[in-house]
């Protein structure tokens, strides 16, 4: 049986898709941010 490697994906990637630059783009990535920071997290989104 061959170990299975998951896959990788590079940070510059997931940065780009989940970062907090790419939540603020849209409308509803900026009232996730807000509706978290309501909770009191700390917003680190990426």
């Amino acid at each position: 049986m061959a170990i299975h490697y998951p896959r990788r994906t590079s940070k510059v990637k997931r940065r780009r898709r989940f970062g907090f630059r790419a939540r603020m783009k849209t409308k509803a990535g900026r009232a996730l941010i807000n509706r978290r920071r309501r909770i009191g997290r700390k917003i680190n989104v990426d």
